[in-house]
């Protein structure tokens, strides 16, 4: 059984297609949405793609917020995080806000043997970040007494594969928005591809692949600009080119 993982989408389609393209040639039996993915250049297209798809999508922390408002950001870039949020809420239809407004923050998974809990932040928190220095005893309060095989998280916008106890948790780190380091400190830097994941589950044994999509920036940009969304001047600024990675 393979199972294919994405999460932050944030509105770039460009992206999603490349990282759909790429899990086909891969041959996945099955593929997990971990949230966030509306807020961005263009919301309306990806909820289509994903409904397309047909594939479960997981509540993240920006679904609830494109649709109730963004709070306060404590971040340097929050402001102008908060009014594209609160733009691309503003593009979605009332079909685009009833797919988000149906999306449960928890999906529990048999597959050949092995318990797949998929969330979007931790198992007790959307919000909550897990990442290769969390320390052990915060990730045991995190998972709130559940035991699964496999944990697979996003929210964070960074792979990671690390296990803890008898549970592997993985990132498939961001497609739409992958950031170049943690924490994003002043600029958001975003890298030139698109991040996801392969889960591939045998007789109860797991492994699991962290793979990388190249897509075509600066189309993406031309399609920021073209949106409306504002700060795209900004937006555009934090991604990377390939050879400064």
């Amino acid at each position: 059984m393979r199972l294919g993982l994405i999460s932050d989408i944030h509105g770039n389609l460009l992206a999603l297609d490349a990282v759909l393209g790429e899990l086909n040639e891969a041959g996945i039996d099955r593929l997990v949405c971990l949230g966030d993915v509306a807020a961005g250049p263009e919301p309306r297209e990806t909820i289509e793609r994903l409904r397309e798809v047909a594939c479960p999508v997981v509540l993240g922390n920006w679904d609830t917020w494109v649709l109730d408002g963004v709070p306060p950001l404590a971040l340097q870039a929050g402001p102008m995080l908060r009014d594209q949020g609160e733009w691309s809420g503003a593009q979605l239809s009332e079909p685009d806000k009833d797919f988000l407004r149906r999306l449960q923050p928890r999906l529990e998974l048999e597959l050949d043997g092995a318990t797949v809990l998929c969330v979007h932040g931790s198992p007790r928190s959307a919000l909550e970040d897990i990442h290769a220095t969390t320390s052990d005893e915060d990730i045991a309060q995190m998972f709130n007494g559940t035991k699964p095989t496999v944990l697979a998280a996003g929210h964070t916008h960074v792979q990671l594969a690390r296990v803890h106890g008898t549970t592997l948790i993985v990132n498939p780190g961001s497609v739409g928005l992958p950031f170049n380091s943690w924490p994003p400190n002043g600029a958001i830097r975003m890298s030139p591809w698109a991040e996801y994941a392969i889960l591939t589950v045998e007789d109860g044994r797991v492994s699991t692949e962290l793979r990388r999509a190249p897509y075509d920036i600066p189309a993406l940009l031309d399609i920021a600009q073209a949106s409306g969304m504002p700060h795209r001047d900004w937006w555009g600024e934090q991604w990377l080119k390939a050879a400064q990675t």
